[in-house]
């Protein structure tokens, strides 16, 4: 593998030590019962992979923008880039194992320079493409064309607009952040995306603040689509509500303001054993941008690998051993077993109600 430069090393380093420390964090004490333990009460299974539908890939963690909510620490300081040898090993995983969704992810992913090529290359391989997109990186200098690729190569976009309202939004994302992406739904929108017959897909991301969980989805969605074609003329597909994860900037934030234990209860009071059996992790597997692989992309976060006999880069890719792993698992799974549940996909649908 290529040698990574002095400075990444140096970040590297500093962010090992900081995965590490959060893992304490989440897994010290006798407060809170471990995860497998209320997988053992609510008489489920222990998690495992059923195949791998999802290969979702951190291309870097380098970003146009710092938001509060961001699980990947990611910004406009990050260096940490995916190389092309390594999305060529994601290409042929995707070949080998006949994988039909690549979920393309940072950062903002678009700031690869080999984004475009990883794109084409995935697509000419007949795989649907998801590009989770912060929006405003498309009025950025140097990547205002994205739009038109996007459109022309039926990439999906799932965009992050953590709420409807410019105040909430803003707070979360950094001032003027709601008013710019505002302007790119509207131009995704002129292209067609969001448009029932358009064929060109676009869903929005809702996340709450501070120690809230989300709200039903599909009551949030209703308010979402009604204020947003009102006051906006934007129209769009699907909304996911995603619980913020105890992990990265979020944990940071729990922890200094003195409300850790609170959320972290909250979490576990919710636990839904019906969501447990619908998390994202047992579809998909999740690859960093050095093409280390995990289970998901909040245990990639926590440099949590993949365990026991299953390969540990993407070089080593074996469906076979991948597609049947053991999911490695933590506190931090709480936030995706919570209500109704929650993950990359939005809420699991289950007879359960979010509180």
């Amino acid at each position: 593998m290529k040698k990574l430069p002095v400075l990444s090393l140096q970040r590297r380093g500093a962010e090992l030590a900081n995965a590490r420390r959060q893992r304490e964090i989440l897994e010290s004490g006798s407060l809170f019962p471990s995860f497998e333990l209320a997988l053992q009460d609510g008489h489920c299974q222990p998690l495992a992979a059923n195949g791998i539908d999802i290969l979702q890939v951190n291309v870097g963690k380098l970003c146009n923008m710092t938001c509060r909510h961001c699980h990947v620490d990611a910004g406009p300081d990050r260096r940490e880039i995916m190389e092309r040898q390594t999305i060529d090993a994601c290409l042929e995983a995707i070949k080998v194992a006949e994988i039909p969704t690549l979920d393309l992810t940072g950062g903002a992913p678009e700031m690869n320079p080999d984004f475009k090529y990883f794109v084409r290359e995935a697509k000419q391989q007949g795989c649907h493409v998801i590009d989770r997109c912060n929006l405003t990186i498309l009025l950025a200098n140097g990547f205002t064309d994205l739009p038109e690729f996007l459109a022309a190569n039926q990439v999906e976009i799932v965009a992050s607009l953590p709420c409807y309202m410019q105040e909430n939004a803003d707070a979360q994302r950094g001032d003027g952040s709601f008013h710019e992406s505002i302007q790119a739904l509207q131009k995704l929108n002129s292209l067609g995306y969001g448009r029932c017959d358009s064929g060109l897909m676009l869903t929005l991301v809702y996340n709450p603040t501070g120690t809230s969980l989300p709200p039903d989805q599909t009551n949030l969605e209703n308010t979402y689509r009604h204020h947003l074609l009102e006051h906006y003329g934007i129209e769009f597909n699907r909304l996911f509500t995603i619980t913020n994860m105890p992990i990265s900037r979020h944990l940071e934030d729990l922890v200094d303001q003195g409300n850790y234990q609170t959320y972290m209860q909250k979490l576990i009071d919710a636990f839904n054993p019906a969501a447990a059996a619908g998390v994202m992790c047992t579809k998909m597997l999740s690859v960093g941008w050095d093409g280390n692989l995990f289970d998901c992309d909040f245990n990639q976060m926590l440099e949590l690998p993949t365990v026991g006999p299953a390969p540990k880069h993407i070089n080593e890719f074996d469906i076979g051993q991948l597609g049947h792993r053991t999911i490695a698992t933590g506190r931090h799974c709480f936030g995706c077993t919570a209500a109704s549940g929650s993950g990359c996909l939005g809420a699991i649908d289950t007879p359960r109600a979010a509180e």
